[in-house]
């Protein structure tokens, strides 16, 4: 198909005619059968093309992408050994001319050559191949000279190869020289004197790479960088980049809990300080690390009972040290902090995530991990503020009770679940319409 058919077949794709549409379509599978090789030079020549009309050069790189991307993992794998097939020479310009898009003065550009270059990373990186991807990337993420939007479309191509390549179940696992090249890359971003806009895209990048990085975090030195540098960015002065960093402090919970305990100490000061007054979007982030890490406490304390029954002994890096109970008697005051902060507008079954539908939650998972330990900690504000006065606590009160009923014993809850009956049978007529409907839910 020559360039003047490929821009206007690909703009015909977005005709409100149907038939013309069709057509377009057709067209464009028509050229992708007779020859492959060809169609993705001209797709990715589209995409290149400077002054070239912009919705054009998106329209080519997004179908460029979808010609390696299925949601069926067999159609997946049949477009993946299309590409391999295809000869290497075509494949080295196809992917010169994707990578140099990156680079494009225009935003749109960069971005939609940001997503196919990782689409084709996808694929080659975990084979070895490809080895110009990285340090052309790096080139453009570390050179001074570069335009900020380069650097920022440089690292979302890194963020976006790492989403794809953790998605691919058959791919080998990626070499220990890859990955420290990514990291070097990701964390040079996310430094502090770095625009945050830089920040962020390489504290995104840094959250999906984490699954590649076990031998860096096996390195007590190379650990202490990654974790500097996340703590760090949690004071940044853009919300972005604080979640961002938050939600790569969740993942870093879930992949390598056995490696945290040098850093709970300033996890836990972090994370308080940021619940406690920090802006929504970024407190439901640090939430989300307590209940992250509540759920692997369940889980390793779960497989040590499975362990014990089998006497077998557990494993240092699978044992369970007992953050969470640690820091009961002050996470629970915070999380029922956040219980009355209630969106007034909400419908308790609406699908809102809010800082006290978060809190709750937080608060169920932490109750199934420390079980009766549990009472304490909550029953004292449950009974001080069930007939609170004040709505907001009295609804408090009672998520509170109701988040924790799972945990505990039944010799542990249950007198106060025989106490709190008529209480509750009484809030069913609150004058206040949340707390009817969280009593009744």
């Amino acid at each position: 198909m020559s360039t003047p058919d490929l821009t206007t077949t690909l703009l015909s794709c977005q005709s409100p005619d149907p038939t013309v549409r069709t057509q377009a379509e057709a067209a464009l599978a028509s050229a992708e059968q007779n020859n492959l090789a060809d169609f993705f030079v001209a797709l990715a020549n589209e995409l290149s093309a400077e002054g070239k009309d912009l919705t054009v050069r998106q329209l080519a790189g997004l179908h460029f992408k979808n010609l390696l991307v299925a949601k069926d993992e067999a159609i997946q794998a049949e477009k993946h050994n299309k590409w391999k097939a295809l000869p290497t020479e075509k494949r080295a310009v196809i992917k010169s001319t994707v990578i140099g898009a990156i680079r494009s003065p225009v935003q749109i550009a960069r971005h939609t050559a940001a997503q196919a270059c990782a689409e084709i990373a996808t694929i080659e990186l975990p084979f070895k191949e490809w080895p110009e991807f990285l340090t052309t990337l790096m080139e453009n993420v570390t050179g001074s000279a570069n335009d900020d939007g380069i650097k920022i479309s440089s690292l979302e191509c890194l963020g976006f190869t790492c989403e794809r390549i953790a998605l691919s179940l058959d791919a080998p696992e990626i070499a220990p020289d890859v990955t420290d090249l990514m990291l070097t890359t990701i964390v040079d971003g996310i430094q502090a004197d770095r625009p945050d806009p830089i920040r962020f895209a390489a504290a995104t990048a840094l959250r999906n790479s984490l699954a590649f990085t076990r031998k860096n975090f096996e390195n007590e030195n190379e650990r202490n960088m990654i974790m500097k540098t996340i703590c760090e960015a949690t004071q940044s002065s853009d919300a972005k980049v604080r979640g961002a960093a938050y939600e790569c402090i969740s993942q870093i919970a879930f992949q390598y809990y056995d490696k945290l305990q040098s850093y709970m100490q300033t996890l836990f000061e972090l994370t308080f300080a940021t619940i406690r007054s920090d802006e929504e979007s970024v407190a439901l982030n640090a939430i989300e690390f307590w209940s992250t890490l509540a759920e692997e406490e369940m889980e390793l304390i779960d497989m040590a009972l499975e362990f014990q029954e089998t006497g077998q002994p557990v494993p240092p890096e699978q044992t369970c040290v007992g953050y969470v109970k640690a820091a009961l008697g002050l996470l629970c005051p915070l999380l029922m902090e956040t219980l009355t902060k209630q969106d007034e507008d909400a419908d308790v079954d609406d699908d809102v995530w809010n800082l006290s539908m978060s809190g709750a939650t937080c608060l169920t998972l932490v109750a199934n991990t420390v079980e009766d330990d549990i009472v304490p900690a909550v029953m004292p504000f449950v009974q001080e503020h069930i007939k609170s006065e004040n709505w907001r606590y009295r609804e408090a009160a009672t998520m509170a009770f109701s988040s924790i009923l799972e945990g505990p014993g039944a010799d542990a809850i249950g007198p106060y679940v025989n106490q709190s009956i008529p209480v509750l049978l009484a809030a069913l007529s609150d004058q206040n319409d949340l707390v009817k409907d969280t009593t009744a839910w």
